[in-house]
């Protein structure tokens, strides 16, 4: 346990606590019937395929052909032996995968800190929630210091959003993980009730539907047990007419339908399932279902994310642009002292030790620009967290001679707003400013200032800045999605991007790594006032969905399907 850093917040008592868990349950996510032994054997009990098995086997051992109805009964054995493996071991690699996930978050309780499972989080709890950790449940901030969060799994936006108190929209979501800073959060969602557990509830509603080579072999199953049956009936009764005998007709109306019946093509086809199941599996890729492996092959539209999935998910510096530059540049190998002003005063505004992947990109850049290094020499003695509407963040740093470095960054209009400029200066920002979004990069604004006192203004934007430039970051494509594009158009298999992102960033991106038509783009709030025939239409021929939230990335698959 932990003593708690402020004695005025108690959170809540050890009574409150189980009255709460009493009336509103555990910080648990109600799951789906697992996919235990018995329920696996069920589900491959109902396959066409093994039902026509079963049928074949069934009439050698009814017209005494034991040898052929033995070997059937093994290879019956074999493909169930293999498919309920292959299950197992799926199952048990996403029960250990399940584990990886944070288990346990810090709570003030009874006015101290103290670390519990996960699952032990009730309504109405302080959370403490702190860089690098993963946001336990949804929460409204009611203390924080230069905080920000990546809510990527909820947006499918990459960069962090820096959230206080005092802001507009100060709620924490479930499963988000904290980019910087610290802040202590009262629970207001748990469980099934969070903006997550929500999505995997909508999830759960999905009707399993049959794949295409199931409901191809149901229909043969149909067609060539009709034609068996009609076989069967006319081979018995004319039988039955000749020689008055039933049990010999019977006999030889089932050997006729059973040489109907086809028994190979289940057992290749099962066999093959099971196979292709097991040769994924050594390749490291999951397949907890056997079907699973000709759904891959009969795929014709491929849906993909972009944040983590064709970018990296990391920043990098990508343009930036100085006052005394006529445009933006890119010449990382090539720095005039205003560039490398401007590069050394971002690192300056940015955390000693970054966590942030645009601080992580300022120091890199910086690491590779500068003859020598003087982070060392410097300590930082004052900072102002992130704040102010557009929000801006201050770091005072000084070394043992007592020089001091102020330096300056965030939203371009809030550093302008504190600089010394004239129109024409401000006009020339502001163009390079839109040059740079329209390209869907995150831009920053850079500026320094000198003070010499003891006691620093109260905030920030008391400081008069000079101005130094703008900074631009993007998110890189991964090197080899290029040539993954490229795999999938060969197949004739269509490729579309559904994001959070903005429809700029997303567009640039597609450019960069050959995505076949990337001006095609609808975004979230059109497609949800789509008509049902529209948006069948409509996605087809788009091939960039932006700004999308789960319930328009499930209408976009229907309409796909429908189609």
């Amino acid at each position: 346990m932990f003593e708690s850093s402020s004695t005025s917040i108690q959170g809540l008592s050890s009574e409150k606590v189980i009255a709460s868990r009493t009336k509103n349950g555990a910080n648990s996510t109600e799951h789906q019937q697992k996919n235990n032994f018995l329920h696996s054997l069920f589900e491959l009990i109902k396959e066409p395929m093994f039902i026509l098995l079963l049928t074949a086997t069934s009439v050698y051992f009814v017209t005494a052909d034991y040898n052929n109805g033995i070997f059937m009964l093994l290879a019956i054995i074999l493909v169930v032996s293999i498919s309920l493996y292959q299950e197992s071991k799926s199952r048990n690699a996403i029960e250990a995968l399940s584990k990886l996930t944070q288990p346990k978050s810090k709570v003030i309780r009874n006015g101290i800190v103290v670390e519990i499972p996960s699952e032990e989080i009730v309504l109405g709890d302080l959370i403490q929630t702190e860089e690098g950790t993963f946001v336990p449940a949804d929460g409204i901030i009611i203390q924080s210091n230069d905080f920000s969060v990546n809510e990527s799994i909820l947006t499918g936006e990459s960069l962090s959003v820096s959230k206080n108190e005092q802001s507009e929209n100060k709620q924490v979501y479930q499963g988000t993980i904290v980019a910087s800073g610290l802040a202590i959060c009262q629970v207001t969602a748990i469980g099934s009730q969070t903006q997550l557990g929500k999505i995997g509830k909508s999830l759960d509603n999905i009707v399993e539907e049959k794949t295409p080579l199931q409901i191809q072999i149901s229909n043969f199953v149909t067609y060539i047990s009709l034609i068996g049956l009609v076989a069967f009936i006319i081979v018995w009764g004319i039988n039955y007419w000749n020689s008055k005998l039933i049990l010999d007709s019977l006999l030889k109306a089932l050997t006729l339908a059973m040489s109907i019946i086809p028994e190979e093509i289940p057992v290749a086809f099962t066999t093959f399932m099971a196979l292709g199941a097991w040769r994924l599996l050594r390749m490291g890729i999951i397949v907890k279902q056997t079907k699973t492996v000709e759904t891959l092959g009969s795929a014709t539209v491929i849906c993909t994310d972009k944040t983590g999935t064709i970018t990296e998910n990391k920043m990098s510096l990508a343009e930036w642009f100085t006052l005394d530059a006529s445009t933006v540049t890119t010449n990382h190998s090539n720095l005039n002292p205003k560039e490398q002003e401007l590069i050394n005063s971002a690192m300056w505004a940015s955390e000693p030790i970054p966590f942030d992947a645009m601080e992580i990109a300022l120091h890199e850049a910086y690491t590779n620009s500068i003859a020598t290094d003087e982070r060392p020499q410097y300590k930082m003695i004052h900072e102002y967290p992130l704040s102010g509407k557009p929000p801006m963040m201050t770091h005072v740093f000084e070394n043992k001679e007592g020089h001091r470095i102020i330096a300056t960054k965030g939203a371009p209009e809030a550093i302008i707003a504190c600089s010394k400029l004239s129109e024409t200066e401000k006009e020339k920002i502001n163009t390079a400013f839109l040059a740079m979004t329209k390209k869907g990069f995150r831009v920053l604004g850079v500026g320094t200032t000198d003070f010499n006192g003891t006691y620093f203004p109260k905030t920030q934007q008391e400081f008069e800045l000079d101005f130094k430039g703008l900074v631009a970051f993007y998110d890189p494509p991964k090197k080899n999605i290029k040539a993954v594009l490229e795999t999938f158009y060969k197949a004739g298999i269509a490729v579309k991007i559904i994001t959070g992102d903005n429809a700029e960033t997303t567009a640039t991106i597609a450019q960069q790594i050959g995505f076949k038509n990337p001006e095609k783009i609808l975004n979230g709030d059109e497609l949800m006032q789509m008509s049902p025939a529209r948006l069948k239409e409509k996605v087809m021929e788009t091939t960039i969905f932006t700004r999308m939230f789960p319930e328009a990335k499930l209408k976009i698959i229907q309409a796909l399907k429908d189609n």
